[in-house]
């Protein structure tokens, strides 16, 4: 049978119209024609009748003549050792555990470096808190050599030397000595001994400062419930191996949940032990990673998960809370029955943002016993308070802030009400924003900082309490930038560099009896 199939070989051949297409398929295997002929000139081309190999090495050659023309870069010369350090050899890397706090990711790690460059995060598994590293901490080794970051301090969006920001910081905190007008260091969650002790000497050394934690992710409900109940600002802490029954609301605990790293635990308790493994009732609003692992998901909105959660908490302490009965009453008797079942071995946790449903919680797991509950070393890693930021950006915009310090955060693109703080910002006579980039806070100060990388700055750390880590440098700054612990340092006229004041302060007061 005959065929009308056409082929063809590329997409000149797709157009037959196309008349130098044609003239060369019918030129392609004669013998003599000088190249010069056809060179460069599309007039001429279709009428040429060179030979296939002279073609293709005539074009082979001009394609490796334009592309070496084109790749000529600077020429960078790599100069040996006059003495080679015995802890460097080349192709071979070295490990440095350090730590890593940004006001959003705390964990202890180890970083692997080659000839001094960090390239690689790794899992710190002799850390006994906080030795996981998550996607973001992995990651985060790429923004060293971000070609984005900030290289100096700017004034009104000009480069400047950090002695003239410096000057303008000290001139202004000298004038506001004893005056009406506040100092406000408006900074990320630190969740650093030293940190805390250097701002508590600020404040004493200068009455009117007044320093504020902000988070941009909030989880003020927890933390102000914690407080009521304990007198501290922090989270309760657990561990899921030590659970037999998991009775979660809402709380996304294998994702950032009060700051995460709970997954560890939660997927020991999982591993079959004598028969026996965790059971998990997951109540929220939506899918989250958490309920997707559960044994028994119920979807619920929050406002619903608040009248089970009551419910739940009479039921187990004897007393009628929330009324009269409702559509609710079976969740509430089922999970009343697998918590008196398990006794000590529940726990029960929530993520809604609401004070009184995390007031109850605490209360359940207090009155239960749970044995996976943790209120005498509790976690650090958020200390935002609503409250306090609110009341700053009111006196921003009353007039009685001097001046504005800030450190690690975003208010101008996190905050709900950045109308608000914008509108303070304005009525604020000095305002400095210590960054790693530009961000829309840089772009409304008078001053910015350009901050260290956490790899490239000294620190120390503090999770869960009386759990301590160290950050240490492994790298020198690529930049001119300044960690501002060193700039507050210099501000106070303390000679002393930040890596000096954490000496001190783990010799005064952490050495003994740390873990």
């Amino acid at each position: 049978m005959a065929s009308n199939k056409k082929y063809w070989k590329n997409e000149a051949e797709l157009n037959p119209g196309d008349s130098i297409v044609e003239a060369l398929k019918q030129n392609e295997f004669v013998e003599p024609i000088p190249v010069d002929d056809f060179l460069g000139d599309k007039e001429t081309l279709s009428s040429t009748s060179t030979n296939r190999r002279d073609f293709l090495k005539y074009v082979g050659f001009s394609t490796a003549a334009a592309s070496l023309a084109a790749c000529e870069g600077p020429v960078i010369k790599s100069i040996p050792y006059v003495v080679q350090p015995e802890n460097i050899v080349p192709g071979v890397a070295n490990f440095y555990a350090t730590s890593i706090a940004n006001g959003f990711d705390f964990a202890s790690i180890l970083i692997k470096t080659r000839e001094g460059r960090p390239i690689k995060i790794e899992n710190n598994t002799m850390a006994k808190v906080g030795g996981g590293a998550n996607a973001r901490v992995q990651a985060s080794v790429l923004s060293l050599y971000d070609s984005t970051r900030l290289q100096g301090p700017f004034a009104n969006g000009e480069p400047v030397e950090w002695t003239t920001l410096s000057a303008a910081v000290k001139a202004k905190m000298g004038s506001l000595k004893g005056s009406s007008k506040k100092i406000a260091l408006l900074t990320q969650t630190y969740a650093s001994p030293s940190t805390n002790r250097l701002m508590g000497d600020l404040k004493a050394a200068n009455e009117n400062v007044v320093h504020v934690t902000y988070d941009s992710i909030s989880e003020d409900a927890a933390l102000t419930a914690f407080e009521n109940k304990y007198g501290e600002r922090a989270f309760a802490d657990y561990d899921f191996e030590k659970a037999g029954l998991i009775v979660s609301f809402d709380a996304d605990f294998l994702a950032d949940w009060q700051g995460g790293g709970y997954d560890v635990g939660y997927s020991k308790g999982r591993v079959p032990k004598n028969g026996k493994m965790s059971r998990h009732v997951h109540l929220e609003a939506n899918m989250s990673l958490t309920g997707a692992n559960s044994d028994k998901r119920i979807a619920l909105r929050p406002s619903a998960q608040k009248i089970i959660l009551a419910k739940l908490y009479g039921k187990l302490n004897g007393t009628s809370v929330g009324g009269n009965t409702s559509e609710y009453d079976t969740v509430v008797d089922q999970i009343a029955m697998e918590i008196r079942k398990e006794g000590s071995d529940a726990v029960v946790v929530t993520g809604l943002d609401d004070l009184n449903a995390q007031m109850v919680v605490l209360a359940i797991n207090e009155m239960l016993g749970s044995r996976a509950f943790d209120t005498a070393a509790p976690r650090y890693t958020r200390q935002g308070n609503v409250k306090a930021v609110n009341s700053l950006i009111a006196d921003m915009k009353a007039g009685r802030v001097g001046a504005l310090i800030m450190d690690g955060v975003n208010p101008m693109y996190s905050l709900p009400n950045t109308a608000d703080f914008k509108e303070g910002l304005e009525k604020v006579d000095l305002t400095v924003a210590f960054s790693t980039n530009w961000n829309e806070t840089t772009e409304a100060v008078q001053y910015v900082g350009a901050s260290n990388h956490y790899l490239e700055s000294w620190g120390d750390l503090e999770i869960k309490k009386g759990h301590y880590s160290l950050m240490q440098p492994t790298i020198k700054e690529l930049f001119d930038t300044k960690q501002f612990q060193n700039a507050v340092l210099s501000w106070m006229g303390s000679d002393k560099s930040y890596y000096e004041y954490i000496k001190e302060t783990w010799t005064a007061n952490i050495l003994n009896g740390a873990d």
